[in-house]
């Protein structure tokens, strides 16, 4: 049984889930959030199909065991393709909200019928991603993109970077995308929403740009409405119980971890196995 002041825990393979985990803050104030980036882990997109779900159920298995959350948001599409349903397997019971690429509202915005998915190489290769563009979007053509070098970017450099550096960051992949006619590109990498406004300049007026922080949001107040789980109340309380960030891998958070945690407000809690 999961208590109703229990937090919401969001986890990711980094700091990609971040701004999902802030669109849930917006749409649900009243609940208390953790998160957990798996430092050790990192990247999720270049690692076999097994070792992401072996690392994906550890590092969730070990958040639970920690916070004990009502919820689970797996706020990394790679992880979310290759590991949701091992996770809920491990977690039954427990509400567990996968993320996945936006495919069906990006097939509502396309004119051309051509849409563009910028995710992670082993996202972009994923059979799930196959059945999203077949159940949603079966008749455009899918132009997949796996950008490595953009995840690392944003992992280890975009806090201190210059807008020209996070504009030329981008172009590689939008580039590839506009030569082949696409007017949506789905931000098919939860790291990915923190260049959002970068992708949208690159790209033009013209291009959509589409993710699904929102549609996750807004699945997670269901879920938790459905089980009477939903806080209409704040939560932290009279002394302002700030939201957390848990690591994997010994040491401290660092100038980056650490700087992404006061730029989304949460506070260190320590390191998880």
């Amino acid at each position: 049984m999961h208590a109703l002041d229990s937090p919401i825990a969001f986890f990711d393979s980094g700091v990609g889930g971040l701004p999902y985990l802030e669109a849930a803050r917006r749409l649900l104030p009243a609940e208390r959030f953790v998160y957990l980036a798996d430092r050790a882990g990192f990247p999720y997109g270049t690692k076999a199909a097994e070792e992401v779900r072996a690392r994906a159920v550890g590092a969730v298995r070990a958040l639970v065991a920690k916070t004990g959350p009502k919820a689970v948001v797996i706020a990394c599409n790679t992880a979310t393709e290759l590991a949701v349903d091992a996770v809920r397997d491990d977690n039954p019971g427990l509400i567990v909200v996968g993320t996945v690429p936006a495919i069906k509202p990006a097939a509502a915005l396309s004119r051309a019928r051509r849409i563009g998915v910028v995710a992670t190489e082993a996202a972009v290769a994923a059979d799930y991603l196959t059945g999203l563009a077949s159940a949603w979007a079966a008749d455009c053509e899918l132009v997949r993109i796996g950008d490595a070098t953009l995840v690392e970017f944003v992992e280890r450099r975009l806090l201190g970077s210059t807008r020209d550096e996070r504009l030329r960051a981008v172009a590689p992949s939008v580039g590839a995308m506009l030569e082949r006619g696409v007017d949506a590109i789905v931000l098919g990498c939860t790291h990915f929403l923190h260049l959002s406004e970068e992708f949208a300049s690159v790209a033009g007026p013209d291009v959509a740009i589409v993710d699904s922080r929102d549609g996750v949001a807004a699945r997670l107040a269901s879920r938790l409405t459905e089980e009477g789980l939903l806080r209409t109340c704040d939560g932290r309380g009279a002394g302002g119980s700030p939201d957390r960030l848990f690591l994997t891998g010994p040491g401290d958070p660092g100038p980056v971890y650490g700087g992404f945690a006061e730029r989304f407000g949460l506070s260190w809690a320590g390191c998880l196995p």
